[in-house]
C-alpha cells in the first residue's frame, strides 16, 4: 500500500462484520489502521461524522467511505486506489 493511501476500520470486538472486514484485507494483504470505538467515545463519533449513522463497521478506503461489510463496494475501491 502506497504511503498516500489509508485504511481505517472503525468497529468493536463483539462485531462479527467488523472481523470478516479485517479478515477479508489481511486475505489480500492490505494493511489497514483498526479503531475499536469501545475504547474511546472520540472514536465512536468519528465513525459517526464519517458515516452519517451509527452501524459498524466503517471503513474509511482512502477517503472513501463504506458502510458495513460490503465487499463489491471494498473491491471497487481497492480497484479505484490501485491498491489490487
Amino acid at each position: 500500500m502506497s504511503d498516500k493511501s489509508k485504511i481505517l476500520i472503525y468497529g468493536a470486538e463483539w462485531c462479527a462484520f467488523c472481523h470478516m472486514a479485517m479478515h477479508y484485507l489481511d486475505d489480500k494483504k492490505i494493511s489497514y489502521k483498526y479503531i475499536d470505538i469501545d475504547t474511546d467515545p472520540k472514536y465512536a463519533q468519528e465513525a459517526v461524522e464519517k458515516s452519517n449513522q451509527r452501524g459498524i463497521p466503517v471503513i474509511d478506503l482512502d477517503g472513501d467511505i463504506i458502510i458495513g461489510f460490503d465487499r463489491p463496494k471494498i473491491d471497487a475501491s481497492l480497484k479505484a486506489h490501485q491498491l489490487v
